[in-house]
């Protein structure tokens, strides 16, 4: 099947591994997108390290300059305006975006959890995991989900479940999920990229191949 790659604009906070990802899949001609953008919430971090060794374009927008979540979006948003983008991919950005209203049904996030379970404002990083062993549950893994005006709660596009095992501490269970959170992200992208998402009542409808854009 022939696609057409996807623009992304990128948002993250930390240390980029999701960008990185991205980037070797796309190298790889595994992940039908271009990286057209990447964005900051604070200046120095290794994310935008990162998108500047891949020669991307990639801007700090210091959350700590604004007054509160919208000026800070605005603000990403004036930048995102400069580029061609499809679709707008937070990977590992810790603060609520309020997107463009044109970009309704076209902003993915993913959290280390699955939702609704372990999520929300406060659950971000090794607090998910230490939640999770905390509970006692047997299995965790991670979801890929349009975004909304609340944490962790728009419409679910992709889960992967991993095992909670015996002697698990939050690093350990960590690593086992980003594993697959590095499966679970490409392949919503994948999907968007394909006209095969569809959004009804709040639930993500997935269309076989053959019937995009029906």
């Amino acid at each position: 099947m022939d696609v057409k790659p996807v623009h992304l604009g990128v948002l993250l906070s930390g240390s980029g591994r999701t960008l990185q990802n991205f980037i070797d899949r796309i190298e790889a001609g595994t992940l039908p997108a271009t990286l057209s953008v990447v964005i900051g919430s604070k200046p120095g971090v290794k994310g935008l390290e990162r998108a500047a060794k891949a020669g991307i374009d990639c801007y700090p927008v210091d959350r700590r300059r604004y007054a509160d979540p919208a000026a800070h979006s605005e603000a990403i948003n004036e930048i995102l305006t400069r580029y061609e983008i499809d679709l707008i991919v937070l990977a590992g950005y810790m603060h609520l975006y309020d997107y463009p209203a044109a970009f309704e049904g076209r902003v993915m996030n993913i959290h280390p959890a699955l939702i609704p379970s372990f999520c929300g404002k406060g659950y971000y990083g090794h607090r998910v995991h230490e939640a999770v062993l905390a509970a006692g549950v047997k299995v965790s893994g991670c979801t890929v989900h349009f975004v909304d005006e609340q944490y962790d709660h728009g419409a679910i596009i992709v889960q992967k479940t991993v095992p909670v095992l015996e002697g698990d501490d939050p690093a350990t269970l960590a690593a086992r999920v980003f594993e697959a959170e590095c499966e679970a992200y490409p392949e919503a992208i994948r999907l968007f990229a394909e006209g095969r998402l569809r959004i009804e009542q709040g639930r993500v409808h997935i269309l076989s191949r053959g019937k995009e854009g029906l």
